[in-house]
């Protein structure tokens, strides 16, 4: 697959993070943190991670709250994605937050696998919200080489449209793809 080195076209402004709530405390937070759907283990059968490959990851936030409608939020996770792309462990192709959930077209460039990619990711974007956000697991859709990228780049961007959040997807801050 052919690809030129990703960079990102739009900007990406550095977001500040949002304040804990006042009294709240790790262990406080956590108390009010929903168990783990029993189902979610399913999502990691078959998964394998290969360097070079090209996946189509969707992660959702716990029971839908649309914490990315925060312009802050939105952009705290996108600089987060930027970040895996100058550590060198995913390069980026596409991607919309939605104020629910993620689509993240990206090529794995790296040893790490993809389950502590989105671990981590995970993590440090409920680290710098300030509270727990993201359901458990995510699903992956590992592209073959035959499958058009840009169509699926395409399919991932028109999400806000589609959801009614926009009428033209310019009007959408929180996405990018490489091949603007």
């Amino acid at each position: 697959m052919n690809i030129s080195k990703p960079c990102f076209s739009r900007d990406l402004g550095i977001a500040p993070t949002v304040p804990t709530a006042v009294g709240a405390t790790p262990t406080s937070r956590l108390k009010n943190h929903k168990k783990p759907n029993p189902h979610s283990k399913d999502l990691r059968k078959g998964r394998h991670s290969a360097p070079g490959q090209i996946y189509l990851i969707t992660t959702v936030t716990e029971s839908r709250q649309p914490v990315f409608h925060d312009f802050n939020a939105a952009r705290s996770l996108v600089m987060l994605l930027k970040n895996e792309q100058q550590l060198g462990r995913a390069d980026t192709l596409a991607f919309v937050i939605m104020p629910d959930h993620l689509h993240w077209l990206m090529a794995l460039t790296g040893p790490a696998p993809l389950t502590k990619i989105l671990q981590s990711l995970k993590a440090l974007s409920a680290k710098k919200i300030g509270r727990p956000i993201w359901q458990p697991g995510f699903h992956d859709h590992a592209l073959r080489k035959e499958e058009d990228l840009k169509a699926a780049a395409r399919y991932i961007i028109a999400n806000p449209l589609r959801a009614g959040l926009v009428n033209h997807i310019g009007d959408y801050p929180h996405w990018d793809a490489i091949w603007l």
